[in-house]
């Protein structure tokens, strides 16, 4: 396996770096989408429930067969190949994260802080911009965290509608009964997964209120 790393890291790279931008278009989306429901359904609690359910029924969805039912769909548009359908599947699976963690980091804010900057006559506006969401940004980067982990380990299976990825070193290498080209993706995919929690990881501990992040390393 590492033989073959070396043999063909140019390759792996290029394939990295497709990897990686189907799962940066999908979180920048899926973040714009998902933080705003989330704030959405803060403020309009009635609605937090169905939002989080409809989520939840999405995530039950086989990959594989998400990407099947965009086929037909895209079609119309001569965009059911490739890397549209790819995004749209990754957008859909990373809203339960987004939207729940949204959701729960602006509840779990203390209502005395809140009290506290109604008191002072804040707006809604100022006071989600200058205090709810500077406090719930770590949360909210945990559900980020999740969904863009998540997402690595899907983009694998969209080399079977014809986007790019890691995913190719493994389907061709199935194809091939190749088991060193199988276990560099795989390996490759892992690592990338890895990386990346690390990385947010890192993000929401530092966007953590010191406060809270006291409490937590006590715990």
């Amino acid at each position: 396996m590492i033989d073959f790393l070396i043999d063909n890291w140019q390759k792996s790279i290029v394939l990295m770096l497709e990897h990686l931008y189907l799962v940066l278009i999908a979180t920048i989306l899926s973040a714009i989408i998902g933080i705003a429901l989330g704030i959405f359904i803060s403020r309009k609690e009635e609605w937090a429930d169905l939002a989080i359910n409809i989520a939840n029924i999405v995530m039950t969805i086989p990959s594989i067969a998400l990407f099947g039912l965009m086929l037909p769909l895209l079609s119309v548009f001569n965009v059911g190949l490739g890397n549209i359908p790819v995004i749209i599947s990754l957008v859909l699976y990373s809203q339960l994260p987004i939207i729940s963690n949204t959701y729960t980091a602006i509840k779990d804010i203390d209502s005395a802080i809140i009290d506290s900057a109604k008191g002072m006559g804040l707006s809604k506006w100022n006071r989600l911009l200058e205090i709810e969401l500077p406090l719930s940004l770590a949360g909210i980067i945990a559900g980020l965290r999740i969904a863009v982990v998540m997402n690595i380990g899907i983009v694998t299976i969209a080399v079977y509608v014809g986007a790019g990825g890691l995913g190719e070193f493994i389907q061709r290498g199935i194809e091939q009964v190749y088991e060193e080209k199988i276990m560099a993706g795989a390996l490759l995919v892992s690592l990338l997964a890895m990386i990346t929690d690390a990385l947010f990881y890192g993000l929401e501990y530092i966007l953590t209120p010191v406060a809270l992040r006291k409490e937590k390393d006590c715990a």
